[in-house]
């Protein structure tokens, strides 16, 4: 980053992509301060950024990103010059089961962050360092598409509670740029994977029924297609965006790695026996059908077409980063404990 020093604002930072954006950022140098606001719901966890806690450069924070007192105070004592929001709800089938939750945290927390930021700004002096603002989003508020991939000026077209949510949080952040000049940036990514994933998330779920043996449930056979993007390389695109994309910009960040959730649950065993020694034959047995879940999208692809022309290049190829994950998972079995069924 090029831009100076800087003071951010990430919310969600003891989340599972925002503890990666956390630890690239302070390897970049780019930040003289980073203050991480975090509820702290289930997903989130100190445990997750304890390796970044006493560095002098970050400041933790538990709280809500709807509270405009405390976001205020934090944006105006630490002078910030930029926001990641990565604070969400993400889970389609839990929003399935409890869609209000989304909306409260991924619509109304949004909206109420964006005024807090709209506010801080209005007082901001003319001559202070410039501001940026992230939304992190998802593929999914484009729904399901057959052949092709989305570009970024595709419709939106949500399925699910969760998606529909986001889609409502995107919505409101480019009204924000259109109607008061909020400096927004929305990004939108495939599928995320890596270390420290809360283990209802797939990948890490299956990882945990392997180490204990227990069954592999796979929705509607699991002909599903998703592209998936190692969560270090989103983070590190991120902080790319941040810095080189212009102000109102919408970008697609995709892992350029297409499977079905099948071939995904194989990779998944095929690389937990090369790591374990175990019998592939027998550990593929354990992946077993189960009924689908309701509006349950056939296909996502994003177009990575916009980020490649400013210069982004995708890191870690799918094969690398699966190990990697299977690896730490390995290396950290109580982060699995008693969350698999």
């Amino acid at each position: 980053m090029t831009r100076g020093r800087r003071r951010l604002l990430l919310t969600g930072g003891a989340g599972f992509i925002g503890s990666h954006v956390l630890r690239q950022g302070l390897a970049s140098d780019a930040f003289e301060r980073i203050v991480v606001l975090d509820l702290l719901t289930y997903a989130g966890s100190t445990d997750n950024i304890a390796d970044c806690l006493g560095r002098s450069e970050v400041e933790f924070i538990k709280g809500d990103i709807a509270d405009q007192a405390l976001v205020g105070r934090i944006l105006a004592d630490h002078q910030i010059t930029d926001v990641v929001h990565a604070a969400a709800e993400t889970h389609v089938d839990r929003s399935i089961y409890g869609p209000m939750s989304f909306v409260q945290t991924n619509v109304v927390g949004t909206a109420l962050l964006l005024e807090s930021v709209r506010h801080y700004l209005a007082h901001k002096r003319v001559s202070e360092r410039p501001f940026r603002f992230l939304l992190v989003s998802t593929d999914e508020v484009y729904g399901s598409i057959e052949t092709g991939a989305f570009s970024e000026n595709d419709p939106y077209r949500p399925s699910s509670p969760y998606s529909a949510s986001k889609a409502g949080a995107d919505h409101l952040a480019r009204a924000w740029h259109v109607t008061y000049g909020l400096p927004v940036i929305i990004t939108h990514c495939s599928n995320n994977f890596g270390p420290y994933q809360y283990p209802e998330k797939l990948i890490p779920r299956m990882i945990g029924c392997l180490m204990t043996h227990q069954p592999m449930p796979l929705y509607g056979g699991g002909e599903q297609v998703r592209d998936w993007i190692y969560v270090e390389d989103h983070a590190a695109f991120l902080l790319f965006a941040l810095e080189k994309a212009q102000d109102g910009a919408v970008l697609n960040i995709g892992g350029e790695y297409e499977c079905s959730n099948r071939q995904l649950l194989e990779n998944v065993v095929k690389v937990y026996c090369e790591l374990t020694g175990g019998n592939p034959l027998e550990l593929g047995q354990l992946i077993q059908d189960s009924p689908d879940r309701p509006g349950h999208d056939k296909r996502y692809a994003l177009d990575n077409t916009r980020a490649r022309a400013m210069g982004w290049k995708r890191r870690t190829p799918f094969d690398k980063a699966l190990r990697r994950t299977v690896q730490w998972y390995l290396d950290n079995p109580a982060w699995l404990e008693g969350r698999c069924s």
